[in-house]
């Protein structure tokens, strides 16, 4: 479900000119990051894979640009107040590493939930013109506690996506795109959150380069942009999936929407699984540590490999700031996905032997039991197991479901209950 926000609020354009000022703002101040071709994408698609390696910028995103653009842009009066932001990834670093280098104080709210790895990487950006706030469980009371600070202190918010600077910050990536190329872009691929990217990066391209396809990418469960577009008018998704972080919002901002519905072409969505599959292949095939986010673009590839063969197409790699500790996570989630892992509750009878004939005639040959829980219950006569198998391919799970029926084991498969799936793994 999603509601419709009822506010009329005027709608300021990025402008071309603006973004090549931008662009010599930040001379000296952002990365002038490289676009590579991929050789292995190319080849597994049939067309020429180039990438914007955004996730090599100093703050390892694209956020600097529009936090410096941003900043850049207002007076020495304003910046004595300071300036505020409330984020819990990319923005707060590129926030951080703005006022770092200009010298103004920042107060950047977090919510309490923030891994320990991103505040400390706010820190080391900021050093000692920022402070950090840990409020509250979630974004939105760090947002709410970060307008009350303004409010207090007449200090100046810095929006993640929906100022107007912030975007044409954000749009001198697709300057840099456009320099760089020699050669017709046919598609582009933009990851969308709030929309700040893509609002900046389109606005470039639709004067630039108007025949290239510009292509909006949101994760599956948080489509935003995706949905407004759809209904015509933004709206707020009353529940999303936050694996995606850079990239997972309930609300694009109003601005951003419009520009994006008069920009991009299309916005596909991406199962958050193809993300993880994509992030690992990454790192195992070319040394790439994208966050999910940034390996969104390429995740899309998949969506698009009948359109784009023979076409030269560009993926936006918008940050590597992907967090060592969800590794884990990450793996489960592509083995889900490609449909190699699987959960069950198998009800065992209570006598010996029963597991070992499950073993012998129900697992197959290159099938991995990865989690066995069973406690035997007094005075029942089967006591449930909860059981997961990871598969060598994709093929070998009718057959495993087939042995199972055949020896009348009794189950029930958990990866089509996702409240029970979550209950329990």
């Amino acid at each position: 479900m999603s509601t419709v926000l009822e506010e009329d609020k005027k709608i300021t354009f990025p402008d071309l000119d603006n973004i090549y000022l931008a662009a010599e703002r930040l001379r000296g101040v952002a990365v002038h990051t490289p676009l590579q071709e991929n050789i292995n994408l190319s080849d597994r698609y049939g067309a020429n894979i180039f990438l914007k390696r955004e996730d090599l910028q100093v703050v390892r995103s694209y956020k600097i640009r529009g936090a410096y653009n941003k900043m850049a842009s207002l007076s020495q009066e304003a910046l004595a107040k300071g300036v505020v932001c409330a984020s819990a990834g990319n923005h707060a670093q590129g926030l951080a590493y703005a006022c770092r280098k200009m010298a103004v104080h920042g107060t950047i709210f977090m919510p309490t939930t923030t891994p320990n790895q991103k505040i400390k990487q706010v820190n080391l950006f900021g050093k000692e013109f920022v402070d950090v706030v840990l409020i509250g469980d979630t974004y939105d009371d760090a947002y709410h506690a970060a307008m009350e600070f303004v409010q207090t202190h007449e200090s100046i918010f810095v929006h993640p996506f929906d100022d107007v600077q912030v975007m044409e910050g954000q749009g001198t990536v697709g300057l840099e795109i456009f320099k760089d190329s020699n050669f017709k872009i046919d598609y582009l691929l933009m990851a969308i959150g709030g929309g700040g990217l893509a609002s900046g990066v389109s606005t470039v391209f639709k004067q630039l380069s108007p025949k290239t396809k510009l292509i909006g990418v949101e994760p599956l469960g948080s489509p935003s942009m995706k949905v407004a577009i759809d209904e015509g008018h933004v709206v707020t998704l009353d529940v999303i999936d936050k694996f995606v972080d850079g990239a997972a919002v309930k609300r694009v901002g109003d601005m951003t929407f419009e520009i994006c519905r008069k920009n991009l072409n299309r916005v596909l969505l991406v199962p958050e699984g193809k993300v993880c599959t994509t992030i690992l292949q990454l790192y195992d095939e070319e040394a790439i540590v994208a966050e999910p986010a940034g390996a969104l673009t390429i995740a899309a590839l998949d969506f698009l490999k009948d359109e784009i063969k023979g076409k030269n197409v560009v993926c936006l790699v918008s940050g590597g700031n992907n967090d060592i500790t969800r590794t884990e996570e990450i793996k489960e989630r592509s083995l889900l996905y490609e449909g190699l892992k699987h959960y069950f509750i198998v009800r065992f009878p209570q006598r010996s032997g029963a597991m070992r004939e499950f073993l012998d005639n129900v697992l197959g040959p290159n099938d991995d039991i990865t989690l066995f829980e069973y406690s035997k219950k007094t005075n029942r006569e089967r006591g449930p197991a909860l059981i997961g198998i990871e598969l060598k391919a994709k093929a070998d799970f009718d057959p495993l479901l087939s042995r199972m029926h055949e020896a009348k084991i009794q189950f029930e498969y958990l990866n089509d209950k996702p409240d029970l799936f979550e209950f329990l793994i």
